[in-house]
């Protein structure tokens, strides 16, 4: 009989114990997703301002790098074109282009935090890009156009950098 109170009292005292860690379990499983959402949210926002910010003097630039590269046209046939995989394929070579030159070329270094920013959202959305591309084709041409958008910003940068060094 002895044996069956203690085994009463300890389903008992573990009872408000487990109820207790469920709560606390919850609770931090939903300020995780909360601040996940508010960092989805902060990262979105920051790309979209940059992005305005950035927007007149990439597109007023006219240089020998801006040449080089294939973003100017992209942007134009995006608002013509039905097909993007050959612009996103555009897209792809300028990014390769454009990062070989950040790590091999002295000096042209992304060390910003907003450009590192930048190059994220590049990554997003063309992650997005792959995503939408057969469901949603609007969604998916609004992903090659800010890729475009932070290429041509970038190149801008890249192109500005390598003025100065060249006039020091």
């Amino acid at each position: 009989m002895g044996a069956r109170l203690v085994m009463a009292g300890i389903v008992l005292v573990a009872s408000p114990r487990r109820y207790f860690g469920f709560k606390t379990m919850f609770a931090s499983i939903l300020i995780i997703a909360f601040s996940l959402v508010l960092l989805v949210y902060w990262f979105r926002y920051s790309c979209i301002l940059l992005l305005r910010n950035y927007e007149v003097p990439a597109a007023s630039s006219q240089s020998i790098a801006q040449n080089r590269f294939n973003v100017a046209e992209v942007q134009e046939r995006l608002r013509t074109e039905q097909v993007l995989d050959p612009l996103h394929a555009s897209l792809q070579r300028d990014y390769q282009v454009l990062t070989y030159l950040i790590e091999h070329a002295s000096g042209l270094g992304l060390q910003e935090f907003e450009d590192r920013l930048l190059v994220i959202d590049y990554k997003v959305m063309q992650s997005w890009y792959r995503i939408t591309k057969i469901a949603a084709p609007d969604q998916a041409r609004n992903a090659l156009v800010e890729m475009a958008s932070v290429l041509s910003i970038l190149v801008g940068k890249i192109d500005q950098r390598a003025g100065v060094s060249s006039e020091a």
